[in-house]
C-alpha cells in the first residue's frame, strides 16, 4: 500500500462519527420539519393503522412516499447482508432518476427517510433547506452526498429541534437504538426501498399503487421476524 493510501486510510479511522438523537415516527413531528423548511402545507405524514389492504384503505391518497419502521435484530441484519450479495450478483436495473444518500451519522435513519421522500418527488420542495441539498447533491455520488449531509450545520439543527419534539422523552446520546426507519418511494413506475445502511436502492418491481406495493414488502420484514411489535409506518399524503 502507497504512502497515500495509508494516509487516507488513517483519515478514515480516525474520522469522528457524528451521532443524532432519534427521531420519534410522529408524525407531527415530521410535518414540523416539512412545513417550517419549504414544503407546502397540502402535503403532510399520517398515521398507517396496519398493512393490511382493510387498514390501507384509511390511508389518504395521493401518497408521494411511505415511511417504514422496523426494529434492526439478528434475523433481520442477516437477511440485509443476504440481500445485498445477491442483488450485487444480479445487478439490478435502477432507474438514474432514483435519488440515494448513504447514512453515515449515527441514529439520522428518520431524517435519511425523510430526505429520500423528497429528493425523489422534487416537486414537493419549495425553497429553503431541504431544496438546497437536493440541487446540491444532484450530480454527486451517494458517499458525496453522505458528506454534504454531514457537514450542514442547518440540518444537524433542525434535526436536534425535532428530536427535542416528540411526544416521549429523548433517549441518552450514548444509548443503543434498535430501530430504524426506511423509506419506499415510486419512480418511473418501479417500487424503490431506500435505506441509507443498504450500499444502494433496492427495485422492488412495477408499481401501480404505492402504498399497496410498499406495505406487501413490509409484511415481508414482518414475517420474517414476527417475534416483534414494534413495526409501524407513516404516509406522505396529499390532502384536500
Amino acid at each position: 500500500m502507497s504512502t497515500e493510501q495509508n494516509q487516507q486510510s488513517e483519515q478514515t479511522i480516525q474520522r469522528p462519527k457524528l451521532k443524532w438523537l432519534p427521531l420519534e415516527a410522529n408524525p407531527e413531528v415530521w410535518n414540523k420539519v416539512f412545513h417550517e423548511n419549504g414544503i407546502s402545507n397540502e402535503w403532510t405524514f399520517n398515521d398507517v393503522y396496519g398493512f393490511d389492504p382493510e387498514l390501507l384503505g384509511f390511508v389518504p391518497r395521493p401518497v408521494a412516499a411511505m415511511i417504514f419502521l422496523y426494529p434492526i435484530t439478528e434475523a433481520a441484519e442477516q437477511f440485509r447482508h443476504e440481500e445485498e450479495a445477491a442483488l450485487v450478483k444480479k445487478e439490478q436495473d435502477i432507474s438514474p432518476d432514483v435519488m440515494f444518500f448513504k447514512q453515515t451519522i449515527s441514529n439520522a435513519c428518520g431524517m435519511m427517510a425523510l430526505i429520500h421522500a423528497l429528493a425523489n418527488n422534487k416537486e414537493l420542495v419549495g425553497p429553503g433547506l431541504f431544496h438546497e441539498i437536493i440541487e446540491k447533491a444532484k450530480n454527486m455520488t451517494p458517499d458525496e452526498r453522505a458528506e454534504l449531509l454531514e457537514s450542514n450545520e442547518k440540518l444537524a439543527s433542525v434535526h436536534k429541534d425535532a428530536g427535542d419534539e416528540g411526544q416521549t422523552r429523548p433517549p441518552p446520546l450514548e444509548e443503543r437504538i434498535d430501530l430504524h426507519f426506511i423509506c419506499f418511494v415510486e419512480v418511473d413506475g418501479h417500487l424503490y426501498e431506500l435505506d441509507g445502511r443498504k450500499s444502494f436502492p433496492i427495485n422492488h418491481g412495477r408499481c401501480t399503487d404505492l402504498v399497496e406495493s410498499s406495505a406487501k414488502v413490509m409484511r415481508k420484514f414482518i414475517e420474517r421476524d414476527p417475534g416483534h411489535e414494534n413495526y409501524s409506518a407513516i404516509a406522505l399524503s396529499k390532502l384536500g
